[in-house]
């Protein structure tokens, strides 16, 4: 499944070259339509994500676009990114995800890192190292509250507790991950947290089971993690004490939380691809289900929501480029609208092919699956309502209305 592709110095110059980056989209998405829905195929088949889907993605340079150069990345801007990966969300939900969180995961590291974890780092951009993100607890939220705890003995750090819900966490070559140290509690917020980078290589003490069982995005691989008294070296460290939390959330999750929502985008966009092509072909007592109202309506509703949700998700990235102090609160609402959307849309999608979209041989099957998976990706719906009211209300705060004399 190879065939040539791109230079991955096409945007190395300072001045962005569209017509290379017009090239590039053009070869991703024939590429989605092509070889990526026969991979998809193997995937849904066999339950897993092959090495040599991996390799190919790592050789056409797609798991390294966003990086900057100095990263070996391709430096493109995030919000021209995002259009790349609205085309491979198109494609099946693993191949995304591979493309989503490699293009992506750089960001907590490189503010924090020192020259020897750099080179993990340049590692890491390339795909020649897998690196996964390990916050998440069966007890406990995904911010100050993490119960896996580490004390330092000489030059270790001895780590307890449990991870769950982590993805790559079984084939990674790393875990980026964070505990709280111990003798310190919620009360002191972020002061007590760590991370660490910490290698998938058989430390004792460190249980990997794999639960990869789900519902979509079949074979992506996800972990839970047991740690007793597993010992780490100090050196593994990112960041200072006390910066655990600024590495997990500062440079990672604001992006990646409006890179999901260009994946519900792009998802959505495919679901109602399918809408359209199975209306235009389908006949039901003489008439192709296009020329039914009904249907009609219900793709008039689809383009409408997807065009609105995609153009919330670019003033997010543009707000975040910018540096822009609503850019929180955009990233935030832009996952809200966009994961929304797309569970309105592939809804639409499956009930316009009717009994026939439940079978498995049809794609928006697994497009109907793999949807769900954005809903609590990079926290749900219903924290990021919280995120973004307590911004709304800070701002009403700072800037209190007067009441007319």
């Amino acid at each position: 499944m190879t065939d040539t592709h791109l230079d991955d110095t096409a945007f190395d110059d300072i001045a962005f070259d569209d017509i290379a980056f017009d090239a590039l989209k053009a070869e991703l998405d024939a590429w989605v339509r092509g070889p990526g829905e026969v991979w998809a195929e193997r995937i849904e088949a066999e339950g897993d994500v092959p090495r040599e889907l991996y390799d190919e993605l790592r050789e056409r340079g797609w798991l390294s676009l966003a990086a900057p150069v100095a990263l070996g990345g391709r430096g493109i801007p995030f919000s021209r990114y995002l259009e790349l990966l609205e085309i491979v969300s198109r494609s099946h939900g693993s191949i995304r995800m591979l493309v989503h969180v490699n293009n992506g995961l750089w960001r907590a590291l490189e503010p924090f890192v020192d020259d020897a974890q750099r080179e993990l780092l340049r590692h890491s951009v390339s795909g020649e190292a897998l690196i996964a993100f390990t916050l998440t607890e069966a007890t406990a939220g995904t911010g100050t509250d993490i119960r896996s705890t580490v004390r330092r003995e000489g030059d270790d750090y001895v780590l307890n507790g449990e991870k769950h819900l982590i993805t790559f966490g079984v084939k990674c070559d790393y875990w980026l991950l964070f505990a709280r140290l111990e003798g310190t509690s919620t009360a002191d917020g972020a002061a007590g947290t760590v991370a660490l980078l910490v290698p998938n290589s058989g430390i004792p003490g460190i249980e990997v089971i794999d639960d990869s069982d789900t519902m979509g995005v079949r074979g992506t691989d996800h972990a839970v993690l047991r740690f007793r008294d597993a010992r780490v070296p100090v050196s593994a460290r990112v960041g200072q004490e006390g910066e655990g939390l600024a590495v997990a959330l500062g440079g990672f999750l604001l992006p990646s939380r409006v890179s999901v929502a260009m994946s519900a985008v792009g998802l959505a966009e495919r679901a109602q691809e399918l809408a359209v092509d199975y209306a235009l072909t389908r006949e039901t007592f003489g008439k192709r289900l296009a020329e039914r109202p009904v249907i009609q309506a219900y793709l008039a509703e689809n383009y409408a929501d997807i065009a609105a949700a995609r153009a919330l998700v670019l003033e997010a990235a543009r707000a975040y480029e910018e540096g822009r102090a609503d850019a929180g609160a955009l990233s935030s609402a832009s996952k809200i609208v966009a994961v929304d959307m797309l569970a309105r849309v592939t809804d639409k999608a499956l009930q316009v092919h009717g009994g026939q979209g439940y079978w498995r041989r049809n794609p928006i099957e697994r497009v109907y699956r793999d949807a769900r998976a954005q809903r609590f990706e990079e926290g749900t719906n219903e924290i990021q309502k919280t995120v973004v009211a307590r911004e709304v209300l800070k701002r009403a705060a700072a800037h209190p209305r007067k009441d007319p004399a």
